[in-house]
């Protein structure tokens, strides 16, 4: 198991060194902006996956109130997943908004607008903090149920990060991978290339906490029967 963890951090790093050497050396310079776009083969593709791993926790939350009464053993492998996926949509989403301000400082002159995708994508993080917190702190075995609840939310916000730029006129760029402003065909391989890095490194990094959460409720139920038989 750790060699094919090592083994899935090596592409990981070999796909994301590769994006950064097409981003940065192969990708053309943008008329307009200049260098400062090619932050755009990171910003997008990392919040294009911080855009799927919700739903991804959703799903699994929502099975894990289902089989919570009906099949433990499922109900657990579900509550690993809804956490691990939790974590990297923090990690994710934080990366997002990071490069977001990263590049409208220069562009924009300020470091942070109210708009609808800023405001909304900041919700969506919140309540992913919001929802590591209730699992941390609270008792009497409600916190997977409330943060299940909580992941349902989060999951009615991801469409509304995704239309913010269709549904209203906000500062953020329109949508730059279709319609009128769609990429230039010698921008696209940078693009794709780093799409597939970032989103295969989130999906090792699920794989790996998932591993981790499994292997501390088999601890927890061990020590839970070695309790009981004492």
């Amino acid at each position: 198991m750790k060699r094919l963890f090592w083994m899935l951090c090596g592409l990981s790093v070999a796909l994301l060194a590769w994006g950064f050497y097409e981003a940065v050396f192969v990708a053309p310079v943008e008329a307009t902006m200049g260098s400062i776009y090619r932050i755009f083969y990171w910003h997008v593709p990392i919040n294009i996956s911080a855009e799927i791993f919700p739903y991804v926790n959703m799903i699994a939350s929502i099975g894990y109130l289902w089989a919570r009464r009906k099949n433990h053993s499922l109900a657990l492998k579900l509550d690993a997943l809804a956490i691990a996926t939790a974590e990297i949509t923090v990690l994710y989403v934080g990366l997002g908004l990071a490069t977001g301000i990263l590049w409208g400082r220069p562009v924009w002159g300020i470091w942070w607008a109210w708009d609808a995708r800023l405001t909304s994508a900041l919700m969506l993080f919140l309540l992913y903090v919001s929802y590591l917190l209730v699992r941390s702190f609270s008792s009497g075995g409600q916190g997977p149920v409330i943060a299940a609840v909580l992941s349902v939310f989060a999951g009615i916000d991801v469409p509304i990060v995704f239309m913010s730029i269709r549904w209203w006129r906000t500062q953020h760029p329109a949508p730059v991978l279709t319609g009128e402003g769609s990429l230039d065909p010698s921008m696209w391989p940078a693009f794709l290339w780093n799409m597939a890095a970032w989103f295969f490194w989130g999906c090792t990094l699920i794989w790996a906490r998932y591993a981790i959460v499994r292997r501390e409720q088999q601890i927890a139920e061990r020590e839970a029967m070695e309790a009981l038989e004492a």
